[in-house]
């Protein structure tokens, strides 16, 4: 059992690992091929972001069969659906089609394009996250999660002018980012990795060092702190309370402070009053530091109080990234709505209001598939595939824009003799 978004709990659904023959059926009659092709394309028309465009099948068995291509959506359609991998990922668009590669020597095949990536894990707030463990998830440390996506959604928009980006849940837990702006895509590698460490500030996953962020803070970081700020009690100090062990607290909390004797201090308190929840030990932090203070210093350690205390909270709570999803134009990504093997969930795209007890699972879609006479449109995962299609169509539209004024600029520069 686990809680609800009102609090009341729920009961989290057991995962249903499909068969064969379950993928064998997605493929043929749910999976929204025309929405995926488009999409990769950035155009219904076939042309070279999908014929130059990479994609890898994983199998149950164990193999991976990288480079295939498709040159139409019937085609993409036809083979997909018969190899029936348990997934497929999306790499780069080639400057010739992957399929071509045997023929071709290896440093012909040279990356050009792919969508700027992102990928944020649930394991990576496991120093934080009390409610579940290892590959389980609930609307509670899903928070991690959609805050994530928030400052994540931030940071494209007002600090890159990125607009044209998606979400999509794992299928267990965890989101993944896809940025179709056409510079974005045309990021080389090393651009690529400037951006992945300007938005990875906290690099340290076990919380054991203080974070010691340099000040002033960043403006990106700064803007951080005040969307993160209001959501810090509620979410550590309350939900998760991961400091009431007393153990961790000496390992994950103390360290984030700066003054020894403050240190000592609590340590010995805590000792002495052990099994203090997270909120309280929170509140003993400012009642120990004032019988610290020392008239000569009690301004600069107030200030570097409060500073250590801000580093907390973005340490807590600030996204955690896989930097090497994001790194290398050719780093290849699970494709939207594919299925999770070991849930059965579809990776469908998501919002910041998302929860994982949403996600469409595959043995729900053939239920509902019967019950509505294979209409496809009347089942759970019409309204992820609508939502898709939005933001295809924005995409599209976008890129005829950019042809649009491409054609107007080379106008301009005609020459009439």
């Amino acid at each position: 059992m686990t809680e609800g978004e009102n609090g009341s709990p729920i009961e989290i659904a057991k995962p249903q690992p499909p068969s064969s023959s379950d993928m064998q059926y997605y493929y043929q009659f749910i999976y929204p091929f025309k929405q995926i092709f488009t999409w990769l394309n950035h155009s219904p028309k076939p042309g070279r972001d999908i014929i130059n465009r990479e994609l890898a099948m994983a199998f149950r068995s164990g193999a991976y069969k990288r480079y295939n291509s498709y040159r139409s959506l019937q085609e993409f359609k036809n083979q997909i659906a018969k190899a029936n991998p348990d997934r497929f990922e999306i790499g780069a668009i080639y400057n010739k089609p992957p399929q071509e590669r045997d023929s071709l020597l290896k440093s012909e095949m040279i990356p050009l394009e792919k969508e700027l990536v992102f990928d944020i894990d649930m394991d990576d707030y496991d120093t934080f996250r009390t409610c579940c463990s290892g590959a389980q998830v609930c609307g509670k440390c899903w928070k991690f999660i959609s805050l994530a996506m928030s400052i994540m959604n931030t940071a494209l928009i007002e600090d890159f002018g990125f607009e044209n980006f998606i979400w999509v849940f794992s299928g267990r837990r965890g989101a993944h980012c896809w940025v179709s702006d056409k510079r974005a895509r045309a990021l080389n590698n090393l651009q690529r990795s400037n951006i992945i460490d300007y938005m990875n500030v906290v690099k340290d996953r076990t919380a054991s060092k203080r974070l010691a962020l340099l000040r002033p803070y960043h403006p990106h970081i700064a803007r951080s702190l005040e969307q993160l700020k209001p959501y810090f009690t509620s979410i550590i100090l309350e939900e998760q309370d991961p400091w009431r062990d007393d153990e961790h607290a000496m390992q994950t909390l103390l360290p984030g402070f700066h003054d020894r004797n403050l240190v000592e201090a609590l340590s010995r308190y805590w000792k002495a009053h052990p099994n203090r929840s997270s909120k309280e030990k929170w509140g003993d932090i400012d009642t120990i530091a004032a019988k610290e203070l020392k008239i000569p210093r009690k301004q600069e350690f107030i200030n570097r109080l409060r500073e250590c205390k801000e580093d907390l909270v973005i340490s807590t709570l600030y996204p955690k990234l896989d930097v090497e999803v994001t790194k290398q134009t050719h780093h290849l990504l699970k494709a939207p709505f594919c299925i999770h093997p070991g849930t059965g969930n579809v990776c469908v795209p998501i919002d910041e209001y998302f929860v994982p007890s949403k996600a469409p699972r595959l043995i729900d879609l053939q239920n509902e598939m019967e019950l509505r006479n294979h209409d496809i449109s009347k089942t759970s995962l019409q309204p992820f595939v609508d939502a898709f299609q939005r933001q295809i169509n924005k995409l599209v539209k976008e890129e005829l824009n950019n042809v649009k004024r491409e054609r107007e600029e080379d106008d301009d520069q005609t020459i009439d003799f």
